[in-house]
């Protein structure tokens, strides 16, 4: 694909994004069909005077060598990562999904391995490193959101170079509020949910570290979130998707899980104790997304959303929350969606998907556009 905006997305990324100096060693990582933008990031690395270097992934690999590695060969291959990671300054990481079914065939035992003992260096890049990660349009993509290919590409990119700086101000005001609010409270169709999240810190996301962006999180209190969730879009994991997914909480527990694949839900919230304890809250607030299109790095910044992730929190958004891991799951509350609201302490915040506070109506779409 070739398309004069790769070059705007490329210095969204590497001035917004992450805010490359001359010097700064920058790795790109990619699939083969992501080439044009590797290709264009290379190029505006050599200008800005930054030294670049790229790594070609490959899912099909990934699946056949997962499926079959032994421990030994997960550990080694977190320390050689460990190794390279320490001596890179940032990472842009590009998903060029073909099948987003390729690692569905990984035994959960296997990938549950991977993940734990290849933890720590993906940590390292999140702690220590800039790193920004971002979907390019692929055919495979287009078909999943439903779209002809050419729209889906024209969508992608023109989502991915909104104004963040304006995102970035808009959002000042909602996270200062929640850094103020003690109870949360979310209600909808089949939805009543109430949790905590005092003292632990909001965190402001337009375009720093994922692209498309568009979100405000923080997490709860472990042990604060009692009530019933249904979720209204589909919540893909390890290649899977589920759907009409259903959680009920006690004490910050999940004590029940449903779904149309409720065993396999089961087998994911079994795979470590944090797994069944939310480590994220956060409202979706990108004016130019707004409906599931099954991926989640767009699906989480739909306008009138909100999402919790299972599992791992971030650093952060510390709530003491470790789990190999994060599957966030997203509530649309609009009313074509059947509506919802949030509450900050009692107060509503928002309502059908739609901000009531004078402070924050600067986040309804039209907006921010």
């Amino acid at each position: 694909m070739k398309n004069p905006r790769l070059k705007k997305l490329a210095d969204v990324l590497l001035s917004h994004s992450l805010e490359i100096k001359e010097g700064e060693k920058v790795m790109v990582q990619g699939q083969v069909n992501t080439k044009p933008l590797i290709k264009e990031l290379i190029k505006r690395l050599h200008e800005r005077g930054a030294h670049a270097f790229y790594e070609i992934d490959d899912d099909e690999l990934m699946s056949l060598w997962v499926s079959h590695a032994s421990q030994e060969v997960f550990s080694k291959t977190n320390k050689w990562k460990i190794e390279r990671n320490q001596d890179i300054d940032a990472f842009i990481q590009i998903i060029g999904e073909e099948n987003d079914a390729e690692l569905s065939s990984i035994p959960a035992k296997q990938f549950q391995m991977a993940m734990k003992e290849m933890k720590p260096a993906n940590e390292f890049v999140v702690k220590e490193r800039k790193w920004v990660l971002l979907n390019y349009p692929t055919r495979a993509a287009a078909q999943k959101a439903g779209m002809s290919y050419d729209d889906y590409a024209d969508y992608l990119l023109d989502v991915c170079t909104i104004d963040y700086s304006k995102m970035n101000e808009a959002q000042t005001a909602l996270s200062k509020l929640m850094d103020e609010t003690n109870e949360v409270r979310v209600t909808g169709k089949g939805t009543d949910l109430t949790f905590s999240i005092e003292k632990i810190p909001s965190v402001m996301c337009a375009g720093n570290r994922n692209i498309p962006d568009g979100e405000v999180y923080t997490a709860p209190v472990k042990n604060s979130v009692n009530g019933t969730i249904r979720y209204n879009t589909p919540s893909p994991y390890q290649g899977v998707t589920f759907r009409d997914v259903t959680l009920t909480f006690k004490h910050g527990k999940v004590v029940k899980a449903v779904a149309d694949k409720t065993e396999e839900l089961n087998k994911i919230l079994d795979a470590d104790e944090g797994a069944r304890f939310i480590g994220e809250f956060a409202l979706g607030l990108n004016p130019m997304i707004t409906e599931p299109m099954g991926d989640i790095l767009f699906d989480e910044k739909i306008a009138g959303s909100i999402h919790l992730a299972l599992g791992q929190c971030y650093d952060e958004a510390e709530n003491g929350n470790d789990s190999a891991v994060h599957w966030d799951m997203v509530l649309i509350q609009r009313s074509e969606y059947g509506g919802g609201q949030v509450y900050f302490d009692g107060e509503l915040i928002r309502d059908n998907g739609l901000f009531v506070k004078e402070e924050l109506q600067g986040l309804n779409p039209g907006q921010l556009k």
